[in-house]
């Protein structure tokens, strides 16, 4: 399993495929395929048949995953790259995420 640094509700930037330059929030990793799930992009049709959950049925429009290397975190509305650093705090010490570009702590 590959270390994944992007988190769910952190704001990506696509870098690759068809929907290259356009943002928004992640909202479920699959770190097993290494995929991520982005609101409101790579948005794929669905034909549903009428059912007890959906009377209607018909065409429908939900997000498909993209590969996580097809990502970037937006730091200050720039893509970086994402690192670890170790803090003290407490006299504990913590692993925090950092933003390679600035340096700065994200959380």
């Amino acid at each position: 399993m590959n270390k994944v640094k992007i988190k769910r509700g952190d704001t990506v930037q696509v870098i690759a495929g068809k929907e290259v330059g356009r943002t928004g929030r992640v909202l479920l990793i699959d770190r097993e395929k290494n995929k991520v799930l982005v609101e409101g992009l790579n948005m794929q049709v669905k034909h549903q048949k009428p059912n007890r959950a959906n009377q209607a049925g018909g065409i429908t429009r939900r997000e498909a995953p993209l590969h996580i290397s097809n990502v970037m975190y937006l730091h200050k509305d720039k893509p970086t790259r994402l690192g670890y650093k170790l803090e003290e705090s407490d006299g504990k010490i913590v692993k925090k995420r950092y933003a390679k570009s600035t340096g700065e702590v994200i959380d």
